[in-house]
């Protein structure tokens, strides 16, 4: 017996919604920003006045990064994804293994600059000058521990993300499949698209 044509298959999906392409490319560009502005270097030289600018517009874009990777955890559970394109069993478990490693930076690196800034006995300061001060008892050498933690998960998740980011243009010059084209908005048309080619 046939289906009744009212019911039809889902539309299989070959790109993420506006929602999730804009956090992916929001938090890339955040992560470089906080990056580049880190000012990096001893305590002193970290919270010297001359460096005020840098470290507060550090610390609100570190801010930016923890919240929209909370956003992110939470609309990942509530979201349409595309399926994941057929590859070999090593490169999946690769993939999923950065993924995850990219996830757990997302949150460890803020999260270590937050709780050592507090250790040490510093507010956690934004642009517009809005502080928040410690809400716990200072312990200097656990601070600069969480610190020194931090600089260090901070050059990780460049290095990951740098491997990720190559993972998606192996896909797209080698492979010629649509996993950089899924996070890519619909106005970039065929770049990125592996069948779009293929069918050219």
């Amino acid at each position: 017996m046939n289906a009744p044509e009212n019911l039809q298959e889902p539309i299989r999906l070959e790109r993420y919604g506006r929602v999730a392409q804009f956090v992916h490319w929001a938090t890339a560009v955040l992560v470089l920003a906080a990056f580049v502005y880190g000012p990096g270097g001893p305590e002193s030289r970290v919270y010297a006045a001359s460096g005020d600018f840098d470290r507060h517009l550090h610390e609100t874009l570190g801010s930016c990064v923890f919240a929209l990777a909370v956003f992110r955890v939470v609309w990942r559970c509530v979201d349409r994804r595309p399926e994941p394109v057929p590859v070999t069993r090593w490169m999946g478990i690769a993939a999923k293994t950065v993924q995850g490693v990219l996830y757990v930076l997302l949150f460890a690196v803020p999260l270590t600059a937050i709780a050592g800034a507090w250790l040490e006995g510093h507010a956690l300061s934004w642009l517009g000058g809005i502080e928040i001060a410690s809400p716990i008892s200072p312990s200097h050498d656990n601070g600069a521990s969480l610190a020194w933690l931090h600089g260090w998960l901070g050059d990780a998740i460049l290095w990951t993300a740098g491997l990720h980011a190559l993972a998606a243009i192996y896909h797209r010059v080698v492979l010629h499949d649509g996993v950089l084209g899924s996070m890519l908005p619909a106005w970039t048309g065929r770049f990125g698209s592996g069948k779009a080619d293929r069918q050219a």
